[in-house]
């Protein structure tokens, strides 16, 4: 298979859950697409570097994540938060009722902490906890544990958009 058709195969079976991942660590669709198309570009550059040392989502996870991390830290830098969370607010409005709990679902994603965001994101996506457990580097029995706080900070965060 020529790399091309390998990319290609690969897109189609990772991009959504990389969307996804981006869209947990940005709360924002351009910026999520922006860092998907970004972390695919890294997936072709280094496509022959790939060494099947691991499974190839993971490590296309790891790019992502690594991408995601870059992008956040500018992001800081630029102190474009409270701006983020006009735009997710004001997308909001413009999402059908059906949509609403998920943009809202994530808002609440996007105020988790980093690694967090990564874990949760992945559970939606249902990767397998093993492959989780390998990228965020940590046992499948830690990472559970880790998966329960994850999910009780995210409803306590919930909760109080709710009340308002």
């Amino acid at each position: 298979m020529n790399k091309e058709a390998l990319f290609k195969e690969i897109f189609k079976a990772n991009s959504k859950k990389i969307y996804h991942l981006c869209y947990g660590y940005t709360g924002d669709e351009d910026a999520a697409n922006d860092l998907m198309q970004e972390t695919f570009m890294k997936v072709w550059q280094n496509l022959d570097k790939f060494r099947n040392q691991a499974m190839i989502s993971t490590w296309i996870y790891r790019i992502a994540v690594n991408t995601c991390l870059s992008w956040l830290r500018v992001e800081k830098r630029q102190a474009k938060d409270e701006l983020t969370d006009n735009i997710i607010e004001t997308r909001g409005e413009e999402i059908s009722e059906k949509n609403e709990q998920v943009a809202l679902l994530y808002k609440c994603i996007a105020q988790l902490e980093e690694t967090e965001r990564i874990v949760i994101s992945m559970v939606l996506d249902e990767v397998p906890y093993a492959e989780i457990a390998e990228i965020s580097g940590v046992s499948e029995g830690n990472l559970r544990v880790k998966i329960h706080r994850i999910k009780h900070k995210l409803t306590e965060i919930y909760n109080r958009y709710e009340r308002f």
